[in-house]
């Protein structure tokens, strides 16, 4: 039988395509902003389908809804001193990049998307999105959009970087719209960035992006407090002294879930194990669970990193939080989490003011019971981001039409 050719197979698909593109070096949070974008964009449209391309190493361990699917692109490592390379290939970071390149272009060519959402960073990983960003300027009329999470970094720490990746030409040159995945009145990810007036207006504040549970899990009914340092990669100190604190404290509780994270391994998730084993049940842990929603649903409350994803899910959950933020490579979940703090949304656990103590940890999850909801501080206001995104979307792809 005759193979359809690409042309007879395209005429036959949604009307509507979405691609989406986040460059994945390290974590969990851009591929699960990207799947919650893409769900939202294609749920109640039969004729939206969405392709997310990520260098995520653990995509392939999350399900993903009818219509949405995922390239996995060559994965890269960074390297303490700050330079990356190939994760499994053998390749110099120059080939890796050429080679991610090629399949990006490859595929923005074949899929023919009508619009383009690329997450957080205007050139792709080392450039490697600005080929195929010239190529749809010339020969498409895909709309393309940047996202942003609600804080990128300090003014001038971004600034800097821009400056070098040549980002800003990049978002002037080559994009319809920038969508803050934030409320301009709790932080601007911008400030300090030379932008025009003319791509300042094309700025919209869509709010947080709000999570629901989206895969059924089964969930113990028993009371427990939830420890997750999102992908896990640096949260290690932090997990380590809820550990502390219920090793030094046998009366604290309630019991708490551990969920490692995939990036926490090797010997120091084996240590932590046996620590949580002499526990007797006053900890439990697993390792990586994609849906966590469900974890966040039922906890009586939350001790975690201060990362975009995770505070979604404690405002969507309306889950009494304790944050500790990390501070370094970049100071922007210490942003997110004083400013929250500042709100009344949540508590933080902060080096320089409560100091990373046995003590501080102990007295903050015997504190939460007493916290409010997030939702008494207004958090409810907040998360129209998902809802602000189709608008923009649908009405960018009619625009088109």
């Amino acid at each position: 039988m005759q193979q359809p050719t690409i042309d007879q197979a395209n005429a036959r698909a949604p009307s509507r395509r979405i691609m989406l593109y986040s460059h994945d070096t390290f974590g969990l949070g851009h591929l699960r902003r990207s799947r919650a974008l893409a769900t939202a964009l294609t749920a109640g449209d039969p004729e939206a389908s969405a392709i997310i391309l990520t260098g995520s190493p653990v995509a392939g361990r999350f399900t993903f809804p009818e219509r949405v699917d995922h390239i996995r692109l060559p994965g890269v490592t960074k390297l303490p001193d700050g330079s990356y390379v190939s994760s499994t290939l053998g390749l110099n970071i120059d080939a890796t990049t050429n080679l991610r390149a090629g399949l990006i272009q490859s595929a923005v060519e074949q899929y023919r998307p009508d619009l383009l959402i690329v997450d957080k960073e205007p050139t792709g990983f080392r450039g490697e999105l600005l080929p195929t960003l010239k190529w749809l300027q010339e020969n498409s009329n895909c709309s393309v959009v940047l996202g942003l999470r609600d804080v990128l970094d300090e003014p001038h720490v971004l600034a800097a970087e821009w400056e070098r990746k040549g980002a800003v030409h990049a978002a002037e040159t080559y994009y319809d719209e920038f969508w803050v995945y934030g409320v301009e009145s709790i932080y601007d990810p911008t400030k300090g960035l030379p932008l025009s007036a003319q791509s300042r207006a094309r700025m919209h504040y869509t709010g947080y992006l709000r999570r629901e549970m989206t895969d059924p899990a089964e969930v113990t009914d028993e009371p427990y407090i939830l420890i997750t340092p999102g992908g896990g990669g640096d949260g290690a100190a932090m997990v380590s002294l809820v550990l502390d604190a219920y090793e030094t404290d046998p009366t604290l509780g309630p019991p708490a879930m551990l969920v490692y994270g995939p990036f926490l391994s090797g010997d120091v998730r084996d240590a932590m194990d046996a620590r949580v084993e002499k526990l007797g049940g006053r900890v439990t842990a697993t390792g990586f669970d994609s849906r966590i929603e469900a974890l966040f649903a039922k906890a009586q409350g939350v001790v975690c990193m201060g990362g975009y994803n995770t505070f979604c899910e404690v405002l969507s959950f309306d889950r009494r939080a304790v944050i500790v933020p990390r501070t370094v490579p970049r100071l922007e979940q210490w942003i997110r989490a004083s400013r929250a703090e500042e709100l009344g949304l949540v508590r933080m656990l902060d080096d320089g003011r409560d100091g990373m103590t046995v003590e501080a940890m102990i007295q903050a999850i015997r504190a939460l019971p007493d916290q409010k909801k997030p939702s008494q501080a207004g958090a409810d206001g907040l998360l129209d981001g998902l809802d602000v995104v189709v608008k923009r979307g649908r009405a960018l792809m009619a625009r088109k039409d």
